[in-house]
């Protein structure tokens, strides 16, 4: 009797893994709230059967989308929707760097309407006449 040879096992795609934690991040039967530690990188590779720039591809997919986040050195954390994206620690330095100058605009904008405010009341809320 002749054996058959078994299909070589396929290895998971980046996207494929994305997939799988959107799911279980997501889904309606999730595996991981909000600050939930994912598995080690290095770890899920292995496991996988795959490359570790594959896992971390996927991770990335899943880090655009604002599902998880990176603290590193810690690990790889399910994020919290309701903390503003780009707030939290370990979040992109990009996110960082614009949250803190949107709120240095802010803050500027709002410093400049109190001056512009009580220019107003010093001299009137006319402009003067155009010589």
């Amino acid at each position: 009797m002749e054996q058959s040879p078994e299909a070589p096992k396929q290895t998971p795609t980046a996207k494929e893994i994305a997939a799988t934690f959107r799911e279980k991040i997501t889904g309606p039967s999730r595996e991981y709230d909000p600050g939930d530690r994912l598995p080690a990188a290095r770890q899920l590779a292995k496991e996988l059967g795959v490359q570790l720039m594959t896992v971390q591809s996927a991770f990335g997919q899943l880090r655009d989308e604002g599902l998880i986040l990176t603290q590193q050195g810690r690990g790889t954390f399910v994020r919290d929707p309701s903390v503003p994206l780009g707030t939290e620690p370990g979040s992109s330095p990009a996110f960082t760097a614009l949250a803190a100058e949107l709120s240095s605009i802010h803050d500027a904008l709002r410093l400049f309407g109190e001056r512009l405010d009580r220019l107003e009341q010093i001299v009137g809320s006319k402009p003067p006449p155009s010589p």
